[in-house]
Order: C-alpha cells, then sequence, then structure tokens
C-alpha cells in the first residue's frame, strides 16, 4: 500500500518539525534554499529553450520537456536521497529534516501575522508593507480591508499548496514524491504565467500544477472546514460556501480553500483587485459576508490555519493507526 504506517510517521514528525522550527533565518542565510535551487534550474531552462525568437509551437514543445526533466530529475534525486538515508544510522530523521524543509506552516502563519502585526502597529501603511510581500497586488490600492483580504486569502490558497500537497505527496510517494511536487509547484510560479512570454512555454507545467494540486485543494478545504467553530465558525456554512461559491475563483484549485475560510470566518473575499498595471473583476466568494474588517479578522484566519494544521495531524495519526491495525 502506498499509504503505510512508517512513512506517515516521518510525514507527523516532519510536520511537527516545521511548526516548530520552520524556515531559519540563520540557516538560509549561509545555505542556497533547496527550492531557490530549483528556480536557478527552471531559470537556465527559461533562457536557454523559451527564446522569443522561437516559434510558438516550438516553445510549447520545450516547455514540456522541461517540465518532464523537472519532474524525472527532482524524482530520482528523491529516490537517491531516500536510499542514502536509509544505508545511514538514524537515516529516518534525516528524511524528516529534509522533508520539513518542503513544508511551510511557520513560515506561513509568521508572513500572514505579519500583515496583521503591520496594521496594528503601524497602520494602513504598515500592513501594506507586509501584504506587498506575499501578494502580487498594488499595495498603493488597498485600504485596510484590502490588505486584510488579501492576507487571508494568501493564507487559505498557500495552506493548500503550502502544506497540504507537499503533505499528501510525501504521504503518497515519500521523498521522491515530495521533491517531484515542489519542482511542478516552483516551475508553476516561475513559468506558468498567462502572458506573451509565458503563455507557451509555461503552458504544461500550469496544467500539471493544476492537475497534482487537485486533490490537496479539497482536503484543504475540508480541512478548514471543520476547522470553523474553533473561530466560532460554522461547518455546514463552510461546505456550503465551498459547494455554491468554489467554482467562482479563476484558480480550478484555490477556490476550495478559499470558499472554506470565508464561509468558516463569515467574510467576503477576492471580488475586483488592483495589480500593478491591470485590475481583474472577479466575483466575490461568500459575496453576503462581511465586507469591511482588519488585523482582527486575520487574527481569527490565523487560529483557524492553526486549526486546519492540527486536524491534519491527526488525521495522519488516524491513517498510521488504521494501516497498523489492518496489517
Amino acid at each position: 500500500m502506498l499509504l503505510y504506517s512508517d512513512t506517515l510517521c516521518l510525514l507527523l514528525a516532519a510536520l511537527l518539525l516545521d511548526a516548530i522550527i520552520g524556515d531559519p533565518d540563520v540557516l538560509w542565510r549561509r545555505l542556497p534554499h533547496p527550492v531557490v535551487m530549483i528556480g536557478k534550474v527552471i531559470g537556465l531552462f527559461d533562457k536557454l529553450l523559451n527564446r522569443n525568437t522561437f516559434a510558438s509551437g516550438r516553445r510549447k514543445a520545450n516547455g514540456i520537456l522541461v517540465l518532464v526533466m523537472l519532474v524525472l530529475g527532482a524524482f530520482l534525486l528523491g529516490l537517491g536521497l531516500d536510499w542514502l538515508a536509509r544505508q545511514l544510522p538514524w537515516g529516518e530523521a534525516l528524511i524528516v529534516l529534509i522533508a520539513a524543509v518542503f513544508l511551510a506552516q511557520k513560515s506561513l502563519y509568521q508572513h500572514v501575522a505579519a500583515v496583521c502585526d503591520g496594521l496594528q502597529n503601524d497602520g494602513l501603511e504598515g500592513g501594506r508593507r507586509a501584504v506587498a510581500m506575499i501578494v502580487g497586488r498594488d499595495p498603493k490600492q488597498l485600504d485596510e480591508a484590502g490588505v486584510s483580504r488579501a492576507a487571508i486569502e494568501s493564507c487559505a490558497e498557500n495552506f493548500s499548496d503550502g502544506v497540504i500537497a507537499p503533505a499528501l505527496w510525501f504521504a503518497l510517494l515519500g521523498l521522491p514524491g515530495l521533491l517531484a511536487y515542489k519542482a511542478i509547484n516552483t516551475a508553476d510560479s516561475m513559468i506558468g504565467h498567462k502572458n506573451k512570454t509565458y503563455a507557451d512555454f509555461g503552458w504544461a507545467s500550469a496544467r500539471f500544477d493544476d492537475l497534482i494540486n487537485l486533490p490537496a485543494s479539497r482536503l484543504s478545504g475540508i480541512l478548514v472546514a471543520f476547522a470553523a467553530p474553533l473561530v466560532g465558525g460554522s461547518v455546514s456554512k463552510a461546505f456550503r460556501t465551498i459547494r455554491q461559491d468554489a467554482q467562482k475563483h479563476r484558480s480550478p484549485n484555490a477556490g476550495w480553500p478559499e470558499a472554506a475560510m470565508a464561509g468558516a470566518l463569515d467574510i467576503a473575499i477576492a471580488g475586483p483587485r488592483a495589480y500593478p498595471g491591470y485590475t481583474v473583476n472577479d466575483p466575490f466568494i461568500n459575496e453576503s459576508g462581511q465586507k469591511q474588517y482588519g488585523a482582527a479578522m486575520i487574527d481569527r484566519a490565523l487560529k483557524l490555519l492553526s486549526g486546519s494544521c492540527v486536524l491534519l495531524g491527526l488525521l495522519i495519526v488516524s491513517l498510521a493507526i488504521a494501516h497498523s491495525l489492518a496489517v
């Protein structure tokens, strides 16, 4: 079976380690973060294979080739690291450490909390500065509600692709699955854009990222919904918002955790947004919910994030016990 108890125990340990330590700046100031190294490889491929002199069809074919090489290379690297770790004394601890590097519970919490702190300590300008670190919107056009909405949306979406998805692919395929997922997700963030430069070259990465994030987005929405009572919210309201509004999101995946969080907090998120040079006029998710809110609502969203992470841990423990009893 793919979901076996020892791998689930390693995953639980990695999640606990990430929740406690996160991404210590003192370490990554001295060493290149693995995601940065993946990004450098993608950047090199971009420079070599995405030249504007290439025809559209060739750029799309090159993009497919890059995706295949990234997935295969990351998967083989994961196999090698897993094999090496299992030859060493305490090798399982090395697997836990590697897995924890690619999880983002604490860093996500800290980045969103920084927006809350910015609003509380330095007012609107402080919130704008902090939120500009995690979203691509034009911060100058955001009022307090806009800053708060952006932070909460980022919290929900990144819970899915920064916590649930890497955890899920580790549970399914171990380190090879985790590294392959991070390579694909990094490629999507770098080249999976629908602009003139990347519409062809990044097409495969964007579509494949949507596919592999589909199960995690559904699971993240479910976990957020069940965590709703921790912030005085309604489980049924969260699920109803998912059912009614998740499909309104332009992403086939982000709509699930964002709708769940909107329903759990009874707030409206998404809607019209301003980016540097352009605006989008998307519909609100949970439009009947509260639209004017600030730092206190971000704090509630952080409590919801923490509760959802705890539920993830309980789910992993339950699966490990069930598997152990079944064998």
